[in-house]
């Protein structure tokens, strides 16, 4: 399958969300009423697209150009233009700038969001690209984090900085950073924990670890990438939040689109954060990480295309 075709399937859930909440709210040849257009209106914030969003669509459907009806095509599509329109200023892949090298990505989210298998996926997209990359399992609170990412970096082929269980995460990142300086790696990212729970403590531990790499490299990290779990639905909303305040969050990546019907919150953090999304995932494998793309993701999420 194509990647575009793997991104309508792995929508397909939210897409049938949007769509049935969407259901029987065009007229036809019918004019567009205030009534009608509330109902859309509710529809939309139903499918998770938030307040802003859909206040905006109604505000777009309300044109004189509607004032002789809609059909269920025309809908989709007016509905597809405007969250294309709030998406496209943020859809910013991730790029290797920070000279000298390496650049250094800090990968922030809660535990369950995805966040080591994101690190591996984007380390493969990194290799593909021709850099070299290296990983720092930072995230010491969780030996199985720990393993795990060995494990992914032995799959994709790149080298892994880590410690023991409960040794200190800014430490490790510190040697990490050495070692990638000395190896001449392109690019150095760096797994963290996620315990919520404890912000304070998790707000210290981000903040020494900036601290100490910044005495190697004064402009790192050069990225603070969130990653969030679809199938959290608003809750998504909260976590950027809180990590955008503790994390200092450059930019967003969503995973595990295929396993929800709440795609649609992805439109309204676009619209209240305005942080860049740098990728989406619609599945396990290694090539189910791609870029984000605004107007495809819009046509996917609203069954246009």
């Amino acid at each position: 399958m194509s990647w575009l075709d793997r991104l309508k399937s792995g929508l397909t859930r939210s897409t049938s969300k949007l769509g049935d909440s969407l259901a029987g709210l065009a007229t036809g040849s019918m004019p567009l009423d205030d009534a009608r257009l509330d109902a859309i209106e509710e529809a939309l914030i139903a499918a998770d697209l938030g307040p802003a969003v859909a206040g905006r669509i109604r505000d777009r459907l309300a044109d004189v150009k509607f004032a002789k009806g809609i059909d269920e095509a025309g809908l989709r599509a007016a509905v597809a233009a405007e969250v294309t329109a709030v998406m496209a200023p943020v859809a910013k892949a991730l790029q290797v700038t920070a000279f000298p090298r390496p650049h250094v990505i800090l990968v922030v989210g809660v535990n369950g969001s995805g966040k080591t298998t994101t690190i591996a996926k984007l380390a493969r997209r990194f290799t593909e690209a021709d850099y070299t990359v290296m990983l720092a399992a930072g995230d010491t609170f969780r030996a199985a984090a720990i393993a795990q990412l060995k494990i992914w970096a032995e799959r994709i082929g790149v080298p892994v900085i880590s410690g023991e269980q409960g040794a200190d995460a800014a430490g490790l990142a510190f040697e990490a950073l050495k070692a990638a300086r000395a190896a001449g790696s392109d690019v150095l990212i760096i797994d963290t924990a996620g315990r919520l729970q404890n912000k304070a403590g998790l707000m210290d531990e981000l903040a020494k670890m900036r601290r100490v790499i910044q005495k190697l490299s004064p402009a790192a990290p050069h990225d603070t990438v969130l990653v969030l779990d679809a199938t959290t639905g608003q809750n998504a909303l909260n976590q950027i939040e809180v990590f955008r305040d503790i994390a200092k969050v450059t930019g967003l990546v969503m995973t595990k689109l295929d396993g929800s019907a709440r795609g649609g919150v992805l439109v309204a953090a676009a619209e209240r954060f305005r942080l860049p999304i740098h990728a989406i995932g619609v599945g396990e494998g290694m090539d189910d990480l791609r870029p984000f793309t605004a107007e495809e993701f819009a046509d996917a999420l609203t069954g246009t295309s």
